[in-house]
């Protein structure tokens, strides 16, 4: 899954590709680069982001989608937390709803993606992007992370929205420390029972500078080694901004796995 954010506050690359014919440019590139999925986002959920309205997150989203629809035959997603963006953005020809709020109580964007028969992430976060790292804290984050997973598929079941249509992320970096971040990329395995794929992105995120001592600007090396074990541990979708690194390091990774089981 490659990056596209039209925003210009993103952690990594805010301001690159706010322009929309920049990212109209960026996605067909990702395309090209080998991307099996676009995801478009069009506000910050960095920490300590601030919110954008609807209207201005569909002025930034809309015609970027509406011209890589039409431009490259890979699924194009949309990263929202907010159910009107979703649904013009699957109007407008998205596959699936990237949702990191999906800790809410209300059903609408569930429902819509159930009406759109639309692919829909499941993201675990602790509070809000203003407040998720304010003071994260969990007895068994790995633990709690699966009990999330399973609560949620029964409400989204809930809702029409089929098992077939979920895939559920852990939310990497999302109101959890170096510790908590660490713990669950160790324990992937063990959400394996929900038989449900599992999307990981860990791409050029903090925590990583933390543990390689390297800058903002230097984190590939350490995203590269997360994503890796990722899919050895079986994440099938990983979230990136680096789309070539990562697809050229994760072919690497599946033929070694590939030789356990000759």
């Amino acid at each position: 899954m490659g990056i596209l954010n039209v925003t210009p506050d993103s952690f990594s690359d805010g301001g690159q590709f706010f322009d929309t014919q920049a990212a109209i440019s960026r996605g067909e590139e990702l395309a090209r680069q080998g991307a099996e999925i676009i995801d478009i986002g069009g506000e910050s959920t960095r920490p300590g982001a601030t919110p954008v309205t609807a209207k201005e997150e569909l002025r930034r989203v809309i015609p970027v989608l509406e011209a890589l629809r039409a431009r490259v035959k890979v699924p194009i997603s949309v990263d929202t937390m907010k159910p009107e963006v979703a649904r013009a953005s699957l109007e407008a020809g998205a596959s699936m709803i990237n949702d990191v709020g999906a800790n809410r109580s209300s059903p609408e964007m569930w429902e819509l993606a159930a009406k759109h028969g639309a692919g829909y992430v499941c993201m675990h976060m602790q509070g809000t992007p203003a407040t998720m790292q304010a003071n994260p804290v969990y007895e068994d984050v790995v633990r709690e992370v699966a009990e999330f997973f399973f609560e949620r598929l029964k409400q989204l079941n809930g809702c029409g929205l089929g098992r077939e249509q979920t895939i559920l992320d852990p939310g990497i970096g999302f109101g959890k420390t170096l510790e908590h971040n660490l713990d669950l990329l160790r324990g992937l395995a063990g959400f394996a029972e929900l038989e449900r794929p599992l999307l990981v992105g860990v791409s050029r995120k903090s925590f990583l500078s933390r543990v390689s001592r390297s800058g903002a600007d230097s984190r590939l090396a350490a995203s590269l080694a997360c994503a890796c074990l990722a899919v050895e541990r079986g994440a099938q979708i990983i979230r990136a901004h680096d789309v070539a690194e990562t697809l050229q390091a994760l072919r690497m990774t599946e033929a070694l796995l590939a030789r356990d089981g000759k």
